[in-house]
């Protein structure tokens, strides 16, 4: 399993932009950017659908496993996990800590969101 190198982990977690392009259906053409809010808890990084399982981005994650993000003028090939259970509480912490001004926050926190939560790991290469 591959994991983050800790200076790419710090860049992440000082960024404020990250992008994430799941595969298309052929699972070789990168689909559009877009532009998610993201936590780092422990030496994992995580995002979540603000609109929950119904997102677009996310749909398309949970089926290709795999895509890109670009982030801290990193581009990186990376998998998606779909989360679920008691790692939401600390993750839901990072979100807080990180967006507590948003007005958005109360909807990256609810459960709508919690249930679209995806753990974004480096791919190996050739994988």
């Amino acid at each position: 399993m591959v994991t983050w190198l800790k200076d790419e982990l710090r860049r992440i977690t000082d960024a404020d932009d990250l992008h994430i392009s799941p595969f298309r259906e052929d699972g070789v053409t990168y689909g559009t950017p877009t532009w998610i809010w993201f936590v780092v808890v422990g030496d994992s990084l995580f995002v979540r659908a603000y609109n929950g399982q119904n997102s677009r981005w996310y749909r398309a994650a949970v089926r290709q496993k795999a895509g890109r993000i670009t982030v801290a003028g990193m581009t990186k090939e990376v998998t998606f996990e779909p989360i679920e259970g008691q790692i939401n509480d600390p993750i839901d912490n990072a979100y807080r800590v990180k967006y507590n001004d948003s007005p958005y926050l109360n909807s990256m926190i609810s459960t709508r969101a919690r249930s679209a939560t995806v753990k974004v790991a480096p791919r190996e290469p050739n994988a």
